[in-house]
């Protein structure tokens, strides 16, 4: 028995290890990332991050160009940014630029990151269960980055416009730098995090946790909770939230026909080896 626990004792050691070392790698390569993109200071603000500040950003001139498509006219073109950015403290310049870099190493390191946690992972699932998921990494770096790009592109400029020509009275809007900074991050972010329902949902289904017609059963709650984030990541107006809400809504559905063929497959196996579970 002694023996017994004492090989249990240091296959637990063992996974510590390898967490500890897929951890210092996804780290170092979010740290090398960031380096990069700390010496790249002027284009990363420039052309980035103050780039949903300039009324030539591609985002409003495309709303312009539909405005005028629609028959609106200049309605929904933005040609004047009003708020300004400040900063009140000797460091804040600084620790603006240590935020950014940071954040930007883990969007950019990200699929580095999710391969070093796939990794860990992955010795634990059978040898089916590991080639069905096959390409996760792939997968889930699209997705992340297809949402990275979405809150970038969509809805920060609608949540920086609602945010930063809000007016109360004859106050002036002069935003803090930090504040611009983590409205940015923030909505970027939970938009690539918030687009891996997909990936999220798939190993659900392979762990057997849920199934097609649970899914669809609790449908109209999932429409409940987005509605809440996005009401969360996004100003509160209505074209932002559901701007938010129905990539999300659709992305859920994308999982649910995920699910719907992992659940058949799962079923045909059964049937297939009835004797398997036994």
């Amino acid at each position: 028995m002694a023996e017994a626990e004492t090989q249990q004792d240091m296959g637990f050691m063992d996974h510590l290890e390898e967490l500890r070392r897929r951890l210092f790698y996804a780290l170092v390569g979010i740290l090398a990332a960031a380096i990069v993109l700390f010496v790249a200071k002027d284009w990363v603000f420039e052309r980035l991050i103050f780039a949903p500040r300039d009324p030539n950003f591609i985002t409003f001139r495309a709303w312009c160009a539909l405005s005028h498509l629609t028959g609106a006219g200049d309605r929904l073109c933005v040609t004047d940014i009003r708020y300004e950015l400040i900063t009140t403290t000797m460091l804040g310049n600084f620790s603006a630029h240590i935020l950014v870099s940071a954040i930007g190493g883990f969007i950019v390191s990200f699929p580095l990151t999710f391969r070093q946690i796939w990794q860990f992972i992955r010795p634990g699932l059978h040898g089916e269960e590991a080639s069905a998921v096959r390409g996760v990494t792939w997968a889930a770096s699209i997705l992340f980055f297809a949402g990275v790009c979405f809150g970038y592109f969509v809805i920060a400029p609608l949540s920086l416009q609602f945010l930063g020509h809000y007016e109360i009275g004859d106050v002036e809007p002069r935003i803090a730098l930090m504040s611009y900074l983590k409205t940015v991050a923030s909505i970027t972010l939970a938009a690539g995090l918030i687009f891996q329902v997909p990936v999220l949902m798939h190993f659900l289904a392979k762990m057997g946790l849920v199934t097609p017609t649970g899914l669809r059963k609790f449908r109209k709650h999932t429409l409940v909770v987005t509605l809440i984030l996005a009401a969360i990541i996004t100003p509160p107006d209505l074209t932002s939230q559901v701007l938010v809400a129905l990539p999300v809504l659709g992305l859920y559905e994308i999982g649910i026909l995920q699910v719907k063929r992992i659940f058949k497959r799962q079923q045909a196996e059964a049937r297939a080896n009835p004797t398997s579970e036994r």
